[in-house]
């Protein structure tokens, strides 16, 4: 990963900093990038647009789909209308981080 992880454990499971690009031409993770403040956010671009929470249902169940997750343990915690996003994972924040560590290792395999 370039850098660091752009998740964190909290008290509930985990939390994933996203830069979402939608109306993509494809569901994907382009990259993990810097933030401007010193961490790491994980950028996805999706299909769907902007308009009516389209965006951040495709950006969930594709995060689900890629990293083998429940998409009803994931939700939109901050950032819902804006490009910067913090996604909520709940469960055990160990567990967590390693299928986490282990879908981004699987996505730089494939890069």
């Amino acid at each position: 990963m370039a850098g660091g992880p752009p998740f964190s454990a909290v008290r509930d499971g985990m939390r994933l900093a996203v830069r979402l690009t939608p109306k993509a031409a494809a569901d994907r993770i382009i990259g993990v990038i810097a933030d401007g403040r010193g961490g790491w956010v994980l950028k996805v671009a999706v299909t769907a647009p902007p308009v009516d929470g389209k965006a951040n249902a495709a950006l969930i169940r594709f995060l689900a789909r890629h990293f083998g997750l429940k998409p009803s343990d994931l939700a939109v915690i901050a950032g819902a209308s804006d490009r910067s996003k913090v996604i909520g994972v709940k469960g055990e924040a160990a567990m967590l981080e390693a299928v986490l560590t282990e879908g981004l290792d699987r996505w730089l395999k494939q890069g």
